[in-house]
């Protein structure tokens, strides 16, 4: 069984472990306050514009079980170069983008890569790091995304006031193209680990999601929930902020500063994780998250609508790296790739579904029956998590490897 080394140097894996993250988070950040601009500047509709940017949210989706297959085929450094590549090109075809078309195509295209990224740089980490600061590894590189979709939209606002909407998209097709040359140049920390007992058979995913149908659908389904949850937050603090008669730039500095509550406390989610246990964070994560839903409704000045906005960064940023890490924790070795690309299903799912909740909700009652019925599901998430987590997830660090839980578990009581 191919198992990550007990000692190991941050500074080692510091650069092929979080350096393609930063550079292609970055570019996404710089771009994504855009796209709905370019749609509108080729003369899309407002539902058509949104129409376009959801479409990166259903390239993942549509990506995430094909990516298990390609990087349990060629392994995780190839898959995420190719990635990193053709991720630059679909930015390179928004950038010449002179049809609605043609930028849908590349926005579509850029979310199929960003499923294949995504799961190539979990699955270096979890094979790469010890057990016993898994969490901590998984949750800075949560943190390492945050940061470069923090600091992009400042470069692209600099980038589109001297030149214009298109160079913006260069600069992240750029980003793209160094993370590929640096993830070529640096070390595979995991080579040597893959093949340690042999050649394996290649498996299809069907058959791996199959044999872990339990574990996918009891923890995933939490996994759901807390995806749904975070999702919403980033829709839903704009959205009530507008109806309260805020103006845009109060907003904004409202959203920043609950981003900046998020950011600080990564690190912190995975050390408690890595101490106490996942449940330790996942469920007052989802507690927290959802006691912000419930405060929000009570809410109506900028004071009051920042305070609740920062309690919910607070929330959402100690559980950065969650998703990660609970499923590197119920990855079997034997099928890893293809079992994480029907994890991010799961985590993609409700990342699309969140929103389209509040949206759906809303039409039909009001904003604030919306915002109520998410912190429901919020406090539901967190007694589901406290259930399962337990049983799926690694014990604290003071537990040996090899209390590791099987994806398989069955409780006895059942």
């Amino acid at each position: 069984m191919p198992t990550p080394p007990e000692t190991i140097e941050w500074r080692k894996i510091a650069v092929p472990a979080y350096g393609p993250t930063i550079l292609v988070a970055v570019g996404q950040g710089a771009i994504q306050p855009l796209v709905a601009l370019s749609a509108r500047d080729l003369g899309a509709s407002v539902g058509v514009a949104a129409l376009i940017v959801a479409l990166t949210g259903i390239g993942q989706l549509l990506g995430d079980l094909p990516a298990g297959a390609l990087a349990a085929r060629i392994g995780e450094r190839r898959a995420l170069i190719i990635a990193c590549l053709v991720d630059a090109v679909a930015l390179f075809g928004a950038f010449l983008a002179r049809s609605l078309i043609m930028l849908a195509l590349a926005v579509l295209v850029a979310g199929l890569a960003g499923a294949v990224f995504s799961l190539a740089r979990q699955k270096y980490l979890t094979e790469a790091i010890p057990i016993r600061i898994r969490a901590r590894a998984l949750s800075t590189l949560g943190g390492a995304g945050r940061i470069g979709v923090f600091v992009g939209p400042f470069v692209s606002a600099l980038i589109v006031s001297r030149t214009s909407i298109g160079a913006a998209y260069g600069f992240a097709a750029a980003m793209s193209l160094v993370a590929a040359v640096l993830a070529f140049a640096t070390p595979d920390l995991t080579s040597g680990q893959e093949h340690s007992d042999g050649p394996r058979r290649h498996r299809s995913v069907l058959s791996v999601l199959s044999e872990h149908r339990r574990v996918l659908l009891l923890l995933g389904s939490g996994i759901l929930v807390i995806s749904a949850v975070r999702a919403t937050r980033q829709t839903i603090v704009p959205l009530w902020a507008e109806s309260h008669g805020l103006d845009a730039t109060t907003t904004s500095l409202i959203y920043g500063i609950s981003a900046g509550v998020d950011m600080l406390m990564f690190f912190p989610g995975g050390a408690i994780m890595d101490r106490f246990g996942r449940a330790a964070v996942a469920v007052p994560a989802m507690l927290v998250l959802g006691t912000g839903f419930v405060l929000l409704p009570l809410t109506s000045s900028a004071l009051t609508i920042g305070s609740v906005a920062c309690l919910m960064g607070l929330g959402n940023g100690i559980s950065s790296g969650i998703v990660m890490t609970l499923g590197a924790d119920a990855s079997p070795d034997d099928g890893r790739a293809q079992f994480l690309g029907g994890w991010r299903l799961f985590s993609d799912l409700g990342n699309a579904g969140g929103p389209l909740i509040i949206s759906a909700i809303s039409t039909l009652a009001s904003l604030a029956v919306a915002v109520l019925v998410m912190g429901g599901i919020g406090y539901l998430g967190a007694g589901w998590l406290a259930r399962w987590v337990p049983r799926f997830a690694l014990q604290p660090s003071h537990a040996s490897a090899e209390s590791r839980p099987d994806p398989g578990y069955s409780d006895p009581r059942e």
